[in-house]
């Protein structure tokens, strides 16, 4: 390929970056603003303060990144902690987006990869309900897949929210109509709040948390995440 050629070759946003964008931009029309937090993270942000327990099985070393060296510090394995930075720092009512890369110790296959993202949202404010939630979270679907967006709740347990559920989206695809389930979701537990130096006594909230290449693979039915990273152009250029 001549010098000429080359220069008239014109990049494009990786498909993971363009959904990122394409959120925010959804949210902030909804009040939420943009946050984000560091990578590495300390035990108590990171666990501690998110009302995980002691003996919890993510904390062991099959599913942690623990820091060689550095006592107590992990690569954080959501975007979680980034709920306490932000409290905080912040007093309520409290509208948060925070879409970033975790990192989770375990074998990789179509559906899972050591290093991933997720897109995390807090809503904190008096008078707060799981209606409110599904409403946000249809009208974020409705908006970022360009149509209806039937969901549905089913309960679910998290330590960090109270109730808690997992979030369903019907999907209509090429091979029918089926559920997929897409994020997990839930009111802020009290303890939580409480780590944040909110009163769960005035205010509630709720949480909710997905993985970006999940949302990106149901709308192009994409069937192995591990495509997103292997830096193929004939996979990438299609987006």
């Amino acid at each position: 390929m001549s010098e000429k050629e080359t220069k008239n070759i014109v990049g494009h946003i990786h498909p993971l970056s363009q959904a990122i964008s394409r959120a925010n931009a959804i949210f902030n029309e909804l009040g939420f603003e943009f946050a984000e937090g560091p990578l590495i993270e300390t035990e108590h942000y990171n666990f501690d303060s998110l009302n995980v327990p002691k003996d919890h099985p993510a904390r062991d070393m099959q599913d942690t990144f623990w820091i060689k060296g550095k006592k107590e510090t992990v690569l954080r394995t959501h975007t979680s902690p980034v709920q306490i930075h932000y409290m905080e720092e912040h007093k309520p009512p409290i509208r948060i987006i925070v879409p970033g890369r975790a990192f989770r110790n375990e074998a990789t296959d179509a559906t899972h990869e050591a290093q991933f993202h997720q897109i995390e949202g807090l809503y904190i404010d008096k008078g707060v309900t799981l209606a409110h939630l599904k409403g946000t979270l249809e009208y974020f679907f409705s908006k970022f897949y360009e149509r209806d967006i039937t969901i549905r709740f089913r309960p679910a347990f998290f330590p960090f929210v109270e109730p808690g559920v997992e979030v369903d989206m019907l999907f209509k695809g090429k091979s029918g109509e089926r559920w997929l389930e897409v994020m997990g979701a839930g009111m802020v537990h009290p303890n939580v709040l409480r780590a944040g130096g909110i009163d769960p006594e005035v205010y509630q909230g709720f949480a909710f948390g997905g993985g970006i290449e999940r949302l990106v693979a149901v709308a192009a039915e994409v069937d192995d995440i591990r495509h997103f990273y292997t830096g193929d152009l004939r996979f990438v250029n299609q987006f």
